[in-house]
């Protein structure tokens, strides 16, 4: 099988969507944070934490949609720490981001141990299972990559309609993309820029959260500390690849997915049995740092990312 051959199989676009699906929950969280003017470093250590409660919740008896819920309320209380000592308090984004992560990674694996002290293999859970669209999944090629996927997949993409329609089309996003971009002129409508910027964290953080719990209940059954393996930092940069803007950026977490998805793939050709897996392993990554280049070179900041705001300040 060739490369050609490879791109053009159903198998490959559907494991490239299941791949992006988390990539899209959590860069979504990732751009609601910095378009109200907050860089959210903690994102890695959240997807953890989402990964273990939804994971937790269901093992102890909890429905899956409920698991989906917790991971949330736990990445969102996150994202309370990181907006009140990044905001109100005016702490270095890259510090607390990073504080957030350390915390939350060190949080969850007590927990684990706490719950579960002798086990020494993750337990199994029932997750989520692809759900055929009727008529649609029999398309050929798009059927089953977009059609045949778990519910979470399918409500990544909805958000990311959902999350485009807010930040353009309502007086919440105007306002949110105000505070990123002149808090000075949210104060002025009598509007709080430190509420907006922490509901967006919290908002932003609660989408990581459920990207985490994607990994263990609907890519995978179980829980394992190295499941998250940087997605977090991907996410980061997806979001500068995507210009701030939900569209871009899923396709950014879709290519990177393509990129993930290929080289797996390219590792069981004849190719890749002349070259060490670790170059396989690295194409994805050097592949989007690529792209990230290109098109951050046209990338409009928002002129207020990491900007403390204080009131009463122009």
């Amino acid at each position: 099988m060739d490369i050609l051959d490879i791109l053009i199989s159903a198998s490959f676009w559907t494991a490239a969507i299941r791949i992006a699906s988390p990539l899209i929950f959590a860069a979504l969280g990732e751009l609601i944070c910095e378009r109200a003017g907050v860089l959210n470093l903690g994102i890695e250590g959240i997807m953890v934490v989402g990964a273990f409660a939804g994971w937790l919740t269901v093992y102890l008896g909890g429905g899956l949609w409920f698991g989906v819920c917790v991971a949330m309320l736990a990445g969102m209380a996150f994202g309370l720490l990181h907006g009140v000592l990044c905001v109100p308090f005016g702490l270095s984004q890259h510090v607390v981001g990073l504080g957030i992560t350390l915390l939350a990674t060190s949080l969850t694996y007590y927990c684990y141990r706490l719950a579960l002290p002798e086990v020494t293999s993750p337990p199994k859970i029932a997750a989520f299972q692809p759900w055929e669209v009727p008529l649609l999944w029999d398309l050929p090629l798009v059927g089953p990559a977009l059609f045949s996927q778990t519910p979470l997949t399918y409500l990544a993409f909805v958000l990311v309609v959902v999350v485009s329609v807010v930040l353009y089309r309502t007086p919440l996003g105007l306002a949110l993309r105000a505070a990123g971009e002149n808090p000075a002129a949210v104060e002025a409508q009598g509007l709080s820029v430190s509420a907006i910027r922490i509901g967006a964290v919290m908002s932003g953080s609660g989408l990581m959260a459920v990207g985490g719990a994607f990994l263990t209940m609907s890519a995978f059954n179980s829980f394992f500390f190295e499941m998250v393996n940087g997605r977090g930092w991907i996410c980061i940069a997806l979001v500068v690849f995507g210009s701030w803007r939900p569209g871009k950026t899923l396709l950014g977490a879709v290519l990177f997915a393509a990129f993930d998805a290929l080289q797996v793939r390219l590792q069981q050709t004849p190719l890749g049995a002349g070259i060490p897996y670790q170059y396989f392993l690295m194409a994805p990554y050097i592949l989007s740092i690529l792209a990230l280049v290109v098109m951050s070179r046209r990338a409009q900041v928002p002129a207020a990312l990491m900007v403390p705001f204080n009131k009463g300040e122009r």
